[in-house]
């Protein structure tokens, strides 16, 4: 039984939300995003709540059940909040700069690292230190954190690279004489 599924979903008010069949629209004050349900799951919009119902108790479907009613508690948290991930860069000479559409990344390599600002994902550094990823899918905001992430991944000697801000790093003791 999943505990996360039987609770329905409130839809705030300022939110539209539609149900087609196994598509879910949800149109607020940031934006409209849509999740299709995989078929295991039904899903109904009544009483301004959506509730998701398994359609059989294999476990498959309890599967689906919890991570459907997850997803679209998302989509509606990220029309009317929106999500951010903030990133830390921690080396000497390690910084970062938006310049238009393109995220310059300067992370001890012999170039700098060039990374577009895909649509609907905004960008910024307060810092030269500091990278704030904001939008409204979780998802996407989470992915490309991941990716500016990739680029110098912390190592656990001194702590150099690209960290997420609640990271922490396990820090190792170095060779010993």
């Amino acid at each position: 039984m999943s505990r996360v599924g039987k609770k329905p979903v409130t839809v705030p008010a300022g939110v539209t939300a539609t149900v087609d069949g196994q598509n879910v629209k949800i149109k607020g004050a940031k934006g409209e995003l849509s999740f299709r349900v995989p078929d295991l799951v039904e899903v109904s919009h009544a009483d301004g709540a959506i509730s998701v119902q398994p359609r059989s108790q294999t476990k498959e479907a309890r599967a689906m059940w919890g991570l459907s009613r997850a997803q679209v508690a998302n989509l509606i948290e990220g029309v009317t909040k929106g999500f951010e991930k903030k990133l830390e860069i921690n080396g000497v000479g390690y910084r970062a700069a938006v310049a238009g559409k393109v995220l310059k990344l300067s992370l001890g390599y012999s170039h700098d690292v060039e990374y577009e600002i895909p649509a609907g994902i905004t960008i910024t550094t307060p810092r030269p230190v500091e990278i704030i990823v904001a939008g409204i899918d979780k998802q996407r905001v989470g992915q490309i954190a991941a990716e500016i992430r990739e680029y110098r991944g912390p190592e656990p000697y001194k702590g150099k690279g690209v960290k997420y801000s609640d990271e922490f790093i396990f820090r190792k003791e170095g060779k010993k004489k």
